[in-house]
């Protein structure tokens, strides 16, 4: 288990959701298959754009918060400085 934040999006520079997680190829793939109920389901928010690890929980909870409260074209700038396409990097963590 690594801890871990990340970002999907419906689309390039569409919805984006911000997570955290334990597991994420686990919770991607429940976002995928639309086994959590609420913002991704609603929206379709299933590409996994963006994602970071931590050493701890604690970090990536903090981090996680910090990055819901900025700026969207921050959010945007930040997806781009790791994956200018906007590919989906699910397969990446497979």
């Amino acid at each position: 288990m690594q801890p871990c934040v990340y970002m999907l999006a419906s689309r390039r520079n569409g919805t984006l959701y911000v997570g955290v997680t334990s597991n994420l190829v686990k919770r991607v793939w429940e976002h995928k298959n639309n086994i959590v109920k609420g913002f991704t389901q609603k929206y379709g928010v299933h590409t996994l754009v963006w994602f970071e690890l931590h050493e701890t929980m604690e970090s990536a909870i903090r981090r996680e918060k910090a990055i819901k409260e900025w700026k969207r074209d921050w959010k945007l700038k930040l997806i781009e400085q790791q994956n200018p396409a906007w590919w989906d990097l699910y397969s990446e963590i497979l």
